[in-house]
């Protein structure tokens, strides 16, 4: 009876001893669980505490960077397009007063329409205009039309940049596309500037720069553009865009306007034909460049002084003056107040050809191509006895490919 009781007492305590070691391996097993679970959620604690330190560290560097940003001046910019954006006739003669007054009176317009939308309260305004232009073509087309002579554009260019040293001319040379082109990278890039508050656009209508105002509305930049364009002044908008377009009046030409001929001279003059300043090539570029035998360019007997051939005459007659066209003007170091004879101008001819074109020599293509006065090859040719030397001043490509004159003869 004792002998059972104790087998009946052992057997519970093994089969309890079964049990607590089965719960003990149960809880060992969800002890491993949670001990994994909090490595995981304190791994990941971990890593979002990085991110979020990563985040304040850019927020806080994107404030530093707003600050600086509204200490520096902001940009007002305009760009012209000059070929198709072209300043009154009135304001051209004056030359360099003309440049200066259209300065002032498209900084007026600008600071007028920024004032009434309180831009200026943003910060330090720093405004900027850029005329990208055909110098040449412009300059023909101007003389052709008798609406300026090259001296008074020279001069009118001259006094506009020297308004403000932020007010810049830009000669983008030949090229149907050359103004079109610089224009519009000039709005991609400086558009997105955080700094740039606003641009206006002078000679660009809806249509002539759609597709690049279309990008821009594409990437959310279209709202910093506006129009700049003549007529009434006041505030509009465009038709396709709905951009305001900001009209400025007695700055640029509102209709093209010629010089009387028997063929226009009953048209008015909104039905004149325009320059056509954009397709003009160098071989077409006849205004500008008078002969020799131009009268207007050479002054008379009773205004002019004669050469004295036994004297070195000071300062020398210039040779673009007399045989092109000058466009330094007042600042030209050569007279322009010799009355040559046939034959000095032949002689003056003569030796500026031994001279070489600067366009050549520095390894570009000269706009005055045969009409140029200045040497487009080495008179000594090939046999240049100072090319092997290395000291011809007639460095340009090509500028010996040409038989010398005493060859030639033989």
């Amino acid at each position: 009876m004792r002998l059972a009781n104790r087998l009946a007492l052992s057997s519970a305590t093994i089969k309890r001893n079964v049990d607590l070691e089965s719960r003990l391996a149960e809880l060992e097993v969800e002890l491993a669980v949670w001990k994994q679970a909090h490595a995981t959620a304190l791994e990941g604690a971990e890593r979002e505490a990085k991110a979020l330190k990563g985040r304040l560290a850019a927020l806080n560097g994107q404030v530093a960077s707003m600050e600086s940003l509204m200490s520096q001046s902001l940009l007002i910019l305009c760009v012209i397009d000059g070929d198709a954006c072209v300043f009154t006739e009135a304001l051209l003669r004056q030359g360099h007063e003309g440049g200066r007054q259209a300065a002032q009176q498209l900084t007026k317009a600008v600071a007028d329409y920024l004032t009434s939308e309180d831009i200026h309260v943003l910060g330090q305004l720093s405004f900027w205009i850029t005329i990208y232009y055909n110098r040449i073509g412009l300059t023909s087309a101007l003389e052709r039309h008798q609406l300026c002579t090259p001296e008074q554009l020279e001069a009118f260019t001259m006094g506009f940049s020297q308004a403000s040293p932020r007010f810049l001319l830009v000669d983008v040379g030949y090229g149907k596309d050359a103004t079109f082109t610089k224009i519009t990278e000039h709005l991609q890039t400086y558009i997105r500037f955080p700094q740039t508050q606003r641009v206006f656009l002078a000679g660009g209508s809806d249509s002539a720069y759609a597709s690049t105002i279309a990008a821009l509305q594409g990437d959310g930049l279209v709202g910093k553009l506006a129009f700049l364009e003549p007529g009434d002044a006041g505030v509009k908008h465009s038709p396709r865009f709905r951009l305001p377009t900001l009209y400025v009046d007695n700055v640029f030409m509102t209709h093209q306007a010629t010089p009387p001929s028997s063929a226009t001279h009953h048209l008015p003059p909104h039905h004149l034909p325009p320059l056509n300043i954009t397709c003009l090539s160098p071989s077409l570029l006849t205004g500008g460049l008078p002969t020799p035998r131009s009268p207007p360019s050479v002054p008379s007997p009773s205004s002019g002084k004669l050469i004295d051939p036994n004297l070195a005459n000071s300062p020398p007659p210039c040779n673009e003056f007399y045989l092109m066209s000058c466009t330094k003007g007042g600042t030209c170091k050569y007279s322009h107040d010799y009355v040559l004879t046939p034959d000095q101008l032949a002689t003056l001819a003569s030796n500026a050809k031994k001279a070489p074109c600067n366009f050549l020599k520095n390894g570009l293509q000269c706009p005055y191509g045969d009409r140029c006065c200045w040497g487009h090859t080495c008179p000594n040719g090939s046999k240049c006895f100072h090319l092997s030397k290395g000291k011809c001043w007639f460095k340009g490509e090509g500028m010996h490919d040409v038989a010398s004159p005493q060859m030639s003869s033989l």
